[in-house]
């Protein structure tokens, strides 16, 4: 081919941006369009709940470089040699001539731009609810910076009663940007649990504990129905299937979609989840058109089934495989464990791989484990509480996911578990890993390998565990069982479990007063988190008490309506 290279990329936000800065970098003579429908690019749109929540000033914030430089128009041509041709929509690809029809949505001008290579970065557009009235004043989405200065002048405006229709990661998050004096925040959630897609039902309800702590309301297994306004068509009332609300502000948070209309008129492949399928190298069913970010589907990297998870840091990351391999490198994107963090009021929350879930449903030999603990020594003043739930394949102890959630520094060890899924390790590896450890950063014995060493001492049958869910469904049967609690006195009266069935007796007494527990009944120990419930079950293990499980994660991990005073 002779000339220079001429390379137009669709979409100008994530993925857009980043194939052209790569690009350039390894082609400084190729010709660089990029095609933006909006007048903004390159913005941050996970910081949008910042703000929301003040802690980002000004939506000019999320497009700027940290060095303070705005990534505007100007900033690209100049800085980095690349055209972005804004308000201006892609209509039409003709693959036969490789080109693309071009509208000008301020000149109202049709034109035509050719190419060689062509990237399809035309990420997600929001899902509204197929109800009456979304249409209404007050309704809005929070997906572009547009939505969040929307929301925020309507809060200005005096907004109290504000509804939010979804409880998943943009639906949580914007919560905990609204709370505020005089605010009445609601989340309405159609599924039974917070998160559904992300956690386990236990791990949800600990987020949902702290929601609801911080003053909001949370429904869920309840669908929305339709939204009513005034005479002047303002948003005023939520009808659910069970309930009415008031409400003059309503945020649909109900996922988003791929945005495919231009690859499906052009004939490209859609795969089975509805967006664009790609091959390793992020090529469409077109060699010369590449797609990547929130549009396309990805290999799940546990399953290697096909699955469509968008987030921003897939998208960054896929931009620079396809700048990469515009330039002749040939570079694979293996593939997603849909790893997604979030903080949720004072928790930090996270997940990656399959859920006990979705390994179950897809037929796997599941073995799992969950473990509460401090992530750093209890003796430095910043210590803080978290939990890790471990799923992994029974057979062969390989993780297939796990899940983290609490006030501590949780993420860190997310990340442990992420890079040790990708590269196949099983539980006794992850037991063994040479991390580091001081007082600040982490206990002697790191809140992650518990985890694995828990799930080993399961696997190899020194103790049983129950988890949350099954403890609480048991505490509402008329089972009978004894519920022995090893906790110091003080430690049970400040987080009593209200149980007829409970015996107090701390372990440092256990050894003297085994001969009050009864040998016939079942026994479920528990403690703060777990610990000593495990020494508990060993100690009576010892002394032939054969039906013996202790209660993983300890109260730490239970709803906080079970272990609240009075």
């Amino acid at each position: 081919m002779q000339g220079r290279k001429r390379i137009v990329i669709i979409g100008g936000v994530a993925t857009g941006p980043k194939v052209a800065a790569r690009a350039r970098r390894l082609m400084p003579e190729a010709d660089i369009t990029v095609v933006e429908r909006g007048r903004l690019i390159s913005y941050g749109a996970c910081g949008l709940p910042l703000f929301l929540a003040g802690m980002v000033g000004e939506v000019s914030e999320l497009t700027a470089t940290p060095s303070g430089i705005n990534r505007d128009v100007e900033y690209f041509a100049k800085e980095k040699n690349i055209k972005f041709l804004t308000r201006t929509l892609a209509k039409y690809i003709d693959r036969a001539k490789k080109e693309v029809i071009i509208y000008d949505l301020e000149r109202n001008e049709e034109n035509s731009i050719q190419y060689d290579e062509l990237v399809l970065a035309t990420g997600a557009e929001p899902v509204i609810p197929p109800v009456p009235g979304t249409n209404l004043e007050g309704v809005l989405t929070l997906h572009h910076p547009d939505d969040a200065v929307a929301i925020r002048a309507a809060l200005e405006a005096g907004a109290q009663n504000i509804v939010i229709i979804g409880g998943g990661l943009v639906g949580l998050e914007a919560a905990d940007a609204l709370v505020g004096p005089k605010r009445k925040i609601t989340v309405i959630e159609m599924k039974e649990h917070l998160l559904a897609g992300a956690l386990d039902p236990e791990i949800a309800q600990l987020v949902r504990d702290q929601v609801e702590m911080h003053g909001v309301s949370v429904r869920t297994g309840e669908r929305l129905v339709a939204l009513e306004g005034d005479d002047e068509s303002r948003v005023t009332k939520v009808i659910t299937e069970r309930t009415s609300l008031q409400a003059d502000l309503v945020i649909l948070a109900c996922g988003v979609k791929p945005n495919v209309e231009l690859a499906r008129e052009c004939g490209l492949a859609i795969g089975n989840t509805g967006a664009i399928s790609v091959n390793e190298f992020l090529l469409t069913s077109d060699p010369h058109i590449y797609a990547a970010g929130d549009c396309i589907e990805n290999r799940h990297l546990v399953t290697g089934e096909p699955v469509y998870v968008p987030l921003a840091s897939t998208a960054n990351k896929q931009g620079r495989v396809i700048g990469s391999n515009l330039a002749g490198y040939r570079e694979r994107y293996p593939g997603i464990l849909g790893t997604t963090v979030m903080q949720i009021f004072d928790y930090n929350v996270g997940r990656t791989g399959l859920t006990e879930t979705e390994a179950r449903e897809k037929g796997y030999p599941v073995t799992k484990a969950l473990v509460a603990g401090l992530d750093s020594a209890h003796y430095h003043p910043m210590h803080a509480g978290g939990i890790i739930k471990v799923v992994a394949h029974a057979e062969t102890g390989k993780v297939l996911g796990a899940q983290v959630v609490g006030p501590g520094e949780v993420i860190k060890r997310l990340d442990v578990l992420v890079t040790a899924i990708q590269l196949g390790a099983n539980i006794d590896q992850i037991a063994k890993l040479d991390l580091g450890y001081a007082p600040p950063f982490a206990t002697a014995i790191d809140l992650g390998i518990s985890a694995a060493n828990t799930l080993k001492n399961k696997t190899q049958g020194l103790a049983q565990g129950i988890g949350p869910i099954e403890f609480v469904e048991m505490l509402n049967s008329q089972e009978q069982f004894v519920i022995l609690d090893v906790r110091t006195p003080e430690e049970a009266d400040d987080r009593p479990l209200a149980d007829d069935r409970v015996v107090h007796i701390p372990l440092y007494e256990l050894r003297q007063r085994i001969g009050e527990l009864p040998k016939e009944r079942k026994i479920i120990t528990l403690c703060e988190l777990g610990v000593r419930a495990y020494e508990a079950v060993r100690i009576l293990k010892g002394e032939k008490f054969n039906d013996v499980v202790f209660l993983e994660g300890g109260v730490f991990a239970l709803p906080a309506s079970l272990v609240k005073k009075p």
